[in-house]
């Protein structure tokens, strides 16, 4: 796989990602859902079906997984410095994550504009469905 793998972590460094990317950042998938959530931790996440993504943690015990609404997702947030990394879903064809593009370790200067998303609509099948098609692959370690 080629492409170029972009860092991100949380401010204490506790947990992180690395995002195999294979479009550049101008034509990234970057959105602003309107959840209650992510609105109050003013996230823009991306993902792309073709690229790749793993998440690590330098302090595992500082991981906090934290579900909510549906409870399809984890969402991965530092229990010290309290910043929001990216989720992770698990179903029968695998894991698949978004990461927060606030959590990179270097913004690109040229990343797309976030478009303002809303999920609310979704059945739980249906969110699922639209994860499993739209999220990157996660690889490397379960953490």
């Amino acid at each position: 796989m080629t492409g170029v793998v972009h860092e991100g972590s949380c401010h204490c460094g506790a947990i992180g990602f690395r995002y195999h990317a294979m479009l550049d950042p101008v034509s990234w998938n970057v959105r602003a859902c309107r959840c209650s959530f992510c609105r109050a931790h003013h996230a823009r996440t991306t993902s792309d079906p073709n690229a790749r993504m793993e998440f690590v943690a330098e302090r595992p015990f500082l991981m906090n997984r934290y579900r909510f609404a549906q409870r399809s997702a984890d969402f991965l947030l530092c229990r010290q410095c309290g910043v929001y990394v990216g989720a992770v879903i698990r179903t029968a064809r695998g894991r698949f994550g978004i990461v927060n593009v606030n959590a990179l370790r270097s913004i690109p200067a040229d990343i797309a504009a976030p478009v303002a998303m809303e999920y609310a609509a979704e059945s739980p099948q249906e969110r699922i469905a639209r994860r499993e098609q739209r999220w990157s692959p996660v690889i490397g370690a379960d953490i």
